[in-house]
């Protein structure tokens, strides 16, 4: 290293030099030496000719030449490893390039703005860094008219450093739709291409960016068919594939319908293109991605794509990747895409979820492509997180079919390779695996038997406790599809699992999803008699404290009715009925919503009133007697003139039992 930094030592000398024409020299000789030379870079920054350069930069007294040539090298040196970024950082470069933005010289002005460019491109430095200085947006708008190299640059600089809403936000209100739009008719290829990323990052998730660009226009033509226009064919596929991508943010968004024109036969059939063997890996990658997110939710723009040029059978081919290694003559992008084969994989899993997510002939379609049961079992598995999130959501997807549960999924023991995906993997993947899971637990589903001999109850259990809400929603779920019809053994494992306390945090738990899976499962599990009898006997006192709680409640008419008719069920027990007859308070309640406004809760009052008279079953006399005294039925009496039928014959069939 000495040796040659030794022979590097001289550049940096010469920047010290009191005659500052030799100083300029010193600058335009190291630039020549840079250039494509990522150790001399090293060398250089080693040897502290950062600070220096930055120095003269900023200096009043220096050259507006000398101040562009350092400019220049410093972006040559910004153009080396990551390293060499993060040594720039550290001097406070970016603070520096943006007081040159101030310089009337429009030459520097542009030498800055290169730079900084380059620096903002690097995945190492933070985009926050733009936006600390209120002014520097403002300033970068003002200098988009100068010229078409601070276009160029300054759209590059937006793209890349706009991540999420706030930065959006920020663009937005800077007014950055109406500078950037003319900039998309620019006589310069790049400045358009540039002005187009900076929208597809602008519209994304973004209604309000959306809902605007769709009113703009440029030189008489909306942006929309702009945007249009730069799908076609003959376009360079970059400029193909992000105007589809603006297009897909402003549909998502609502500002484009998902039956226009311009997305039924623009958009997603350029999408679809983009899918194919001949197009690079990235293409492949953004293509499928960005088709995925936009026909995620509509189910025509899914049965459309899945019949446009053999998708279905065209994604196969990005998990057989690359497939001749004969057709990569170059070496380079061989090793690169051998490291990037992945991307592929999680960009098929995810349209494939899309593709599936509603339309069971396309769900057939899709497992009945070679191998990809085995290829979503394989993606479970695989050490990129990305990877396993598209598989467990094209596993998803595809529960959804009764079809498939009980045939491939059976076929494949999708069951195993999901329950090891549960065991302690991050939240979003959890919460698409444990949705998955409440689909295989279904009554229907053959794999219900081996899951809960794999330790589910346990798993569920522990959900339920989840800070995440979606977690907590899914936990229940998935106990109470289990829980339906299931043996008595299995729903004793579940309340034991549960804990009474866990049960009671579950009831009083804020969100009403969580509440009503909750009010679900202890009503599949209070069902058939024995069962009922069985649970009543060893829990009867908190499920009838639960239940006074909920009708006491401000609750919602569908969690008050789920609640009544987990009394019905209780009502139907033998022994368990019991609870009922001796609790006054709760046949104050069953009185009281027996005269509701509401018919569904009148209904579900009754039910429980005729399961506690109903005349074949002993003490029936004693009961009857009983809620006779209470007045139910003169209220009986009083339903069977009801105008509403189902009421009118709900009352008719109890009061037979008086006279029976």
């Amino acid at each position: 290293l000495q040796e040659v930094t030794a022979s590097s030592r001289h550049y940096v000398d010469r920047l010290f030099d009191l005659d500052p024409q030799k100083v300029l020299q010193g600058v335009i000789d190291m630039k020549n030496a840079v250039i494509g030379n990522n150790k001399q870079k090293a060398n250089l920054i080693v040897l502290g000719a950062v600070p220096r350069l930055l120095y003269l930069l900023q200096q009043e007294s220096s050259s507006t030449e000398l101040r562009t040539e350092c400019a220049v090298v410093l972006g040559s040196l910004a153009m080396g490893t990551e390293n060499n970024v993060k040594s720039l950082l550290d001097c406070h470069i970016i603070p520096a390039l943006l007081q040159g933005l101030l310089s009337p010289d429009l030459k520097f002005i542009e030498a800055c703005l290169r730079c900084l460019r380059t620096i903002f491109i690097s995945p190492v430095t933070p985009e926050d860094l733009l936006y600390t200085d209120a002014t520097v947006i403002s300033h970068l708008m003002a200098l988009l008219s100068r010229s078409r190299y601070t276009q160029e640059y300054i759209c590059q600089i937006f793209s890349h450093c706009c991540k999420g809403p706030d930065h959006q936000t920020i663009l937005f209100n800077h007014g950055a739709v109406q500078s950037i739009a003319h900039l998309l008719v620019s006589t310069s290829y790049k400045v358009r291409m540039q002005a187009l990323k900076c929208f597809s990052v602008l519209a994304f998730e973004n209604p309000q960016v959306s809902m605007t660009l769709v009113n703009v226009s440029v030189d008489g033509e909306l942006l929309p068919q702009i945007f249009v226009k730069m799908l076609q064919r003959d376009k360079p596929i970059e400029m193909q594939l992000t105007s589809a991508k603006c297009l897909t943010s402003m549909c998502r968004a609502g500002a484009i319908r998902t039956d226009d024109p311009c997305i039924v036969l623009k958009t997603l059939p350029c999408l679809v293109r983009m899918c194919s063997k001949e197009r690079l890996l990235e293409e492949r990658v953004e293509g499928a991605e960005t088709l995925a997110y936009l026909i995620e939710t509509d189910v025509e723009l899914q049965r459309i794509a899945s019949i446009t040029d053999h998708l279905i059978v065209m994604l196969a081919d990005y998990f057989k990747y690359p497939s001749s290694v004969s057709a990569i003559t170059d070496i380079k992008r061989l090793d690169h895409d051998l490291k990037h084969a992945h991307e592929l994989r999680q960009a098929a899993f995810k349209l494939y979820a899309s593709l599936g997510a509603n339309d069971e002939d396309i769900r057939k379609k899709i497992i009945e492509t070679e191998n990809m049961m085995d290829r979503i079992v394989n993606g479970l598995s695989e050490s990129s997180i990305k990877v396993r999130l598209a598989a467990v959501r094209c596993l998803h997807s595809l529960s959804r079919s009764v079809q498939q549960l009980r045939t491939s999924f059976q076929d494949h023991a999708v069951w195993k390779p999901l329950m090891k995906v549960l065991q302690n993997a991050p939240n979003e993947i959890l919460v698409v695996a444990s949705s998955t899971l409440c689909n295989l637990l279904l009554e229907f589903s053959p794999s219900k038997e081996p899951i809960l001999e794999s330790g589910a109850i346990e798993l569920l259990c522990s959900l339920t406790q989840s800070e995440n809400l979606a977690l907590r929603v899914n936990g229940i779920w998935a106990l109470m599809n289990m829980a339906f019809q299931a043996e008595q053994k299995i729903k004793s494992d579940i309340l034991r699992g549960l804990s009474t306390e866990q049960l009671f945090q579950l009831l009083s738990d804020s969100d009403v999803n969580v509440l009503m899976k909750t009010l679900g499962l202890l009503r599949n599990l209070l069902s058939t008699r024995p069962h009922i009898d069985h649970i009543m006997s060893t829990h009867g006192k908190q499920i009838m404290q639960a239940v006074t709680l909920i009708l006491e409640g401000e609750h919602n008419i569908e969690v008050k009715e789920q609640t009544l008719c987990i009394l019905a069920n209780i009502a139907d027990g033998t022994t368990a009925k019991e609870l009922i007859m001796t609790n006054d308070d709760i046949l104050q309640k069953i009185k009281y919503y027996m005269s509701h406004s509401n018919a569904k809760l009148q209904l579900a009052a009754m039910f429980c009133i005729s399961n506690l008279i109903w005349n074949e079953e002993e003490g029936s006399q004693e009961r009857q007697d009983k809620l006779r005294d209470m007045g139910i039925v003169d209220i009986l009496h009083k339903l069977s003139q009801s105008s509403d039928p189902n009421l009118c014959d709900k009352a008719k069939t109890a009061l037979q039992q008086y006279l029976a």
